[in-house]
């Protein structure tokens, strides 16, 4: 079966929800496919906590209304703008009920391939169908990209594995397992280790751990206020700019650019996390030279900021070390069009695509949203507040397209439209 569809949205995290929701207000045809808040269900450990703050945990709506308070309220769970942590599967069920209410059409199932045609592209489904779109977007999240260092990819499957790979933590109760990495990821769950019964290690390059500390609103003075005005992102003028302004991101020099995605906002745990690491054992300031299998368990050779060089053995090895952005990586898309994506210069990952102003990547007609965006519209693509942007911005350029080309074939009845 081949079947049409004017854009295609691969991905049902909130960048692709929130583009889908904006789509379908804006009466542009469109079809979406995935799981709805995968990674949030499947690959973050039960019991997280996210590392934002309430107010920027938001998914987008058209009218701005369905929002996590909004829905907390409703539903009897606990929510303040800020220093009220949020649990990942509060976010979750927020996810879903939004996905119901405003991208009903939600298609879960899984996308095999995107190769072009003439007409733009095919995108090849598991089910067998196949469905010919004008446009496709992107918006994977973080999957496919995941961060292996080389000195721990030779290990075994059975010893070693990344963050993103871990939701029922409880197989490693009793076990000893080596947490690898300084950042949110890496504190939660080391403390969810610790806490679901496993004696846990911490390695952590940086001489001491970093919390995200945000003062109660009502606390701050006035100066405090104008000196560092609070953002979706962090508090600070310049997270202020990068926030608000991804617009204005993009036209910076790109040497800048590639600079603040790596400097900005270093690794960082929630403020929420500080009490709960206590029973982790902490190596700070300490690195993985080289990690080697022992029979059934694993050598770390590990050199502190003494430059004292000593071993470590243990069960497994948990590598929160981020994720890389590689286009390459994307094994639906085909390879030729892979090749065809032309990426940002002298970043500091494999394979960044450069973008336009509408995200649309020198493939024409294939855009790529959220993390992936992220070093031509700055570090809040890196987190769920750049949504919003991200959904105003392409679904305006995409209704402009489809009035544009064909608003007969583009556009649907406006029954059928979000009111």
């Amino acid at each position: 079966m081949n079947r049409t569809a004017r854009v295609a949205i691969i991905g049902a995290g909130p960048y692709g929800l929130s583009v889908a929701a904006h789509l379908r207000a804006r009466g542009v045809d469109f079809r979406i496919f995935g799981t709805p808040m995968h990674s949030w269900r499947a690959r973050m450990p039960a019991g997280m906590l996210l590392k934002s703050e309430g107010f920027a945990s938001n998914l987008y709506d058209p009218g701005g209304n369905f929002t996590l308070g909004h829905f907390c309220s409703q539903n009897g769970l606990p929510y303040a703008a800020m220093r009220v942590p949020v649990s990942a599967e509060a976010l979750v069920d927020y996810g879903i009920s939004f996905q119901r209410k405003f991208v009903p059409n939600l298609e879960d199932r899984e996308v095999l391939a995107v190769e072009r045609s003439s007409d733009g592209f095919v995108l090849r489904l598991g089910d067998g169908e196949a469905v010919t779109a004008s446009r496709v977007v992107v918006a994977v999240g973080n999957t496919y990209f995941e961060h292996v260092p080389a000195n721990l990819a030779d290990l075994r499957p059975d010893q070693f594995s990344h963050s993103a790979h871990h939701y029922d933590l409880s197989r490693f109760a009793e076990r000893n397992v080596t947490v690898i990495g300084g950042g949110a990821s890496a504190i939660d769950l080391a403390a969810l280790l610790s806490e679901a019964g496993a004696e846990v290690h911490l390695v952590v390059r940086r001489p001491a751990i970093a919390f995200s500390i945000f003062a109660p609103p009502g606390s701050r003075s006035l100066w405090k206020k104008i000196c560092k005005p609070l953002s979706g992102i962090g508090g600070g003028w310049r997270s202020l700019f990068f926030a608000d302004a991804p617009a204005l991101f993009r036209y910076l020099p790109q040497e800048y650019r590639s600079r603040m995605m790596r400097t900005f906002l270093g690794p960082a745990a929630g403020w929420v996390m500080k009490e709960r690491i206590a029973r982790v054992s902490l190596l700070l300031g300490t690195e993985v030279q080289h990690a080697e299998t022992c029979g059934e368990r694993v050598r770390l050779r590990l050199t502190n900021h003494e430059n004292e060089r000593f071993d470590l053995f243990t069960d497994h090895v948990i590598a929160a070390t981020g994720y890389e952005v590689d286009v390459r990586r994307l094994s639906f898309l085909d390879e030729k069009m892979r090749l065809c994506v032309r990426p940002v210069a002298s970043a500091p990952v494999k394979f960044a695509p450069m973008l336009s102003q509408d995200f649309e990547s020198s493939v024409p007609g294939l855009y790529f949203v959220g993390l992936a965006s992220a070093y031509c519209f700055g570090p809040v693509m890196r987190f769920m507040y750049g949504a919003g942007y991200t959904a105003h911005r392409l679904s305006k350029h995409l209704s402009r397209v489809a009035a544009a080309d064909s608003p007969a074939a583009w556009l649907v009845p406006a029954q059928h439209r979000l009111t």
